[in-house]
């Protein structure tokens, strides 16, 4: 770690992360055409956007920041390969099996599912012997978030907390980061059994939105939990939510996850294999 690292992680400490990440919304979401192209050309060249793969390349097009950033891809842009498949574009920063109910944030940071999960012991159970995968996805990754295998949504759960932001530097240096940060957990029953998907809130990620029920975030500071009423089946390679601004997803699975081998910090994109569901895994 890097002395600039630890203090880009400890200044964020002090800083009002929500004020911060709802006063970027409003601007994200501001739709005057001089600020909003100025803002999506400016974030183009920045993060060198590839344009190309957008079902709409006219970044002029767009009404708002956030509908850029959003942006859908071309059909057939990410195919959907087999097994367990990532549900974004992005990094893979840590994968593996749970140990003793424990993930992986970063070189000598653990955190646990039951904290990640919100709380709930008994949930948090029927994870700790099961697998684990986070992607975590940078400005200029497509901020679509898509289902690693096919599930039936059981419910839902919003956790509120910090918004600190979650690029590797942080990771690096907040402990419990994904269990601090607001989420919300995507709870689905699938042929491999439970399947959490949870979506990490960051600095400046103004809201998070399912393709069940909108915009969940934000919300008020106190927990909720959704069961529901009607199931909502989606399948492998099927959109589940979008970030607006950046953020990471960390899947549990109940059980194990042959993953492939990665090199550490492995670039992948939505719709790639990361493993098969059900076999032992291998070792890192």
């Amino acid at each position: 770690m890097t002395l600039s690292d630890k203090a880009f992680a400890l200044m964020q400490y002090p800083l009002p992360h929500h004020a911060i990440s709802r006063l970027a919304g409003k601007v994200a979401d501001c739709d005057s055409p001089r600020l909003k192209n100025a803002l999506i050309r400016t974030f183009i060249k920045r993060f060198n956007v590839d344009m190309r793969e957008a079902r709409e390349p006219d970044y002029r097009t767009y009404a708002t920041f956030n509908d850029f950033f959003t942006r859908a891809l071309k059909d057939n842009a990410r195919p959907v390969g087999e097994g367990f498949i990532s549900p974004a574009d992005g990094t893979l920063s840590q994968y593996g099996r749970l140990s003793a109910g424990e993930l992986v944030q970063a070189k000598g940071h653990h955190f646990s599912a039951r904290a990640l999960l919100g709380g709930d012991a008994e949930l948090a159970e029927a994870f700790t012997r099961g697998s684990y995968a986070t992607v975590y996805l940078s400005p200029r990754d497509y901020h679509r978030v898509h289902m690693p295998v096919t599930g039936t949504l059981r419910e839902t759960i919003y956790v509120p907390g910090r918004l600190f932001s979650v690029n590797q530097a942080t990771a690096r240096y907040v402990p419990g980061l994904f269990a601090r940060n607001e989420r919300l957990v995507c709870l689905f029953d699938t042929e491999n059994g439970p399947l959490a998907v949870v979506l990490v809130g960051a600095m400046i990620v103004a809201a998070i939105e399912t393709v069940w029920a909108g915009q969940i975030t934000p919300l008020a500071g106190t927990p909720q939990r959704t069961r529901m009423d009607t199931p909502v089946t989606l399948e492998k390679g099927a959109e589940l939510g979008r970030f607006k601004l950046g953020s990471t997803v960390v899947m549990c699975s109940a059980n194990p996850v042959d993953f492939g081998d990665f090199d550490a910090d492995a670039k992948v994109q939505m719709g790639e294999s990361l493993g098969c569901a059900g076999g032992p895994l291998r070792q890192q």
